[in-house]
């Protein structure tokens, strides 16, 4: 089929290039002149394993361009999957989605499925039909389907090509059956069902995962205080298969794209309809105030950061994706920096963006070593593979006063037993806890 995806980021591009595989004559469409010139060069705007070599098997396939006319005007299938960010009130920002409708509507020549493969509240379908209706020119049926998108990243990849479940959101049987042709390659459960619920789908599954870290983040905390281990707790949950061993790893918190600005939607969308989801209310809170655990372990043993060197390990939200978006790092760095801390970090692949935003007053380092050498204290917010298979006996050499605090679970705790390092986790007993405080 001819395929048009408006949209370039983790959602569309990983989209557009996973139906290129598939055989599908795919057509990406971004305002941004330069990203598109990058894409045609081979190379993927954004940071997610697999990807780059997926577009180069794709290419005979593949074409990315900035003139949406020319995309919308003969495409069978238009995805569009632009970004829906968080206005300040937690509402999820529209502007982009009906941006492409109205293009959609004003340059269709033929008939056409239009898929919002964004995330969008419950009911926007309902009103981009009508809106695309309204605003088309042409005389030609434009159908709209829902089908939201269930990929992580730093899997978006196989999230994509082997999902675990494929809904599609119809009022109709045609745009159901164009659908299921789009995904007839793809080896996944296909579930049609009404438009209204496949956007339900989408919020209900990504903000019970949310719920899930909230809550074995307040278990791993209550652990901390009566003494029980938090990696033991859930390896006994985690057998019951009503509950499932996922998403139950303590630490600081859920970032990224998704589960922040999900949760915070569908907490706005219940009170504007005079209704309440206490539950989803409470995981928001409970994230927010995970997010600076690691900072109140720290005043344990200094009573402030003045003149220290502060090593940090991480500053994604996530390993295996360079995005920092509700990342730990970004609320604890400027506390750092505001009381007087001399703040070093290393990440992978993160550190580029992480410059854009603070581009003085932070040290960058090009390795674990560098970053802990000498610290004061070292916190580890981004559970890297390189940090999981670092030495730790490193710590204990390189640090000046060998204090690390693990907001991931990074270590077991008897890696530490024979050292002099103080070892602070998340819902485990502390290693070595009273070699380093502060009088």
């Amino acid at each position: 089929m001819k395929i048009a995806v408006a949209g370039t980021g983790y959602v569309g591009l990983v989209t557009g290039v996973c139906l290129a595989s598939k055989g599908h004559q795919v057509t990406c469409v971004d305002v941004d002149e330069k990203k598109v010139e990058k894409m045609k060069r081979g190379e993927t705007p954004i940071y997610e394993p697999g990807l780059q070599e997926l577009m180069a098997q794709s290419v005979k396939n593949l074409s990315f361009t900035t003139d949406y006319k020319e995309a919308y005007r003969d495409a069978d299938v238009i995805f569009i999957g632009v970004g829906t960010p968080e206005k300040y009130d937690g509402s999820a920002n529209l502007a982009y989605v009906y941006e492409v409708a109205k293009q959609i509507a004003q340059n269709a020549e033929k008939h056409c499925v239009v898929v919002l493969k964004s995330t969008v509240p419950i009911g926007t379908n309902d009103k981009i039909e009508s809106y695309i209706h309204d605003k088309q020119i042409n005389d030609v049926k434009i159908y709209v389907a829902s089908n939201p998108e269930f990929l992580s990243q730093g899997t978006a990849v196989h999230d994509t090509l082997h999902a675990s479940r494929i809904v599609i959101g119809v009022t109709e049987e045609y745009p159901a059956k164009v659908l299921q042709k789009v995904y007839e390659d793809f080896d996944a459960p296909k579930l049609v069902v009404e438009r209204r619920s496949a956007e339900m789908i989408k919020y209900a599954s990504n903000d019970f995962l949310a719920l899930k870290i909230s809550y074995i983040n307040e278990i791993a905390n209550l652990c901390e205080v009566v003494g029980a281990d938090i990696e033991e707790v859930t390896e006994g949950m985690g057998f019951d298969g009503r509950i499932g061993n996922r998403f139950l790893k303590a630490g600081i918190g859920y970032g990224g794209s998704c589960f922040p600005k999900d949760t915070k939607a569908l907490n706005w969308l219940a009170n504007f309809n005079d209704n309440e989801i206490r539950t989803i209310r409470a995981a928001i809170e409970v994230n927010e105030n995970q997010k600076f655990k690691l900072i109140k372990k720290a005043k344990k043993y200094y009573h402030d950061f003045l003149f220290l060197n502060v090593a940090i390990l991480g500053c994604t939200f996530k390993p295996g994706t360079d995005d920092l978006r509700e990342a730990p790092s970004l609320v604890n760095v400027p506390l750092l920096l505001e009381d007087g801390a001399h703040v070093r970090i290393w990440d992978p692949v993160g550190t580029a963006n992480f410059k854009k935003r603070f581009p003085d007053k932070i040290q960058y380092c090009d390795s674990i070593e560098q970053a802990i050498e000498g610290a004061d204290i070292c916190l580890i917010l981004t559970e890297w593979e390189s940090v999981k298979n670092f030495e730790v006996e490193k710590f204990q050499k390189l640090m000046k006063c060998p204090i690390v605090l693990d907001g991931r679970n990074c270590y077991s705790l008897s890696a530490f037993e024979n050292t002099k390092i103080t070892y602070d986790s998340i819902g485990r007993k502390t290693i070595n806890p009273n070699l380093y405080k502060e009088n």
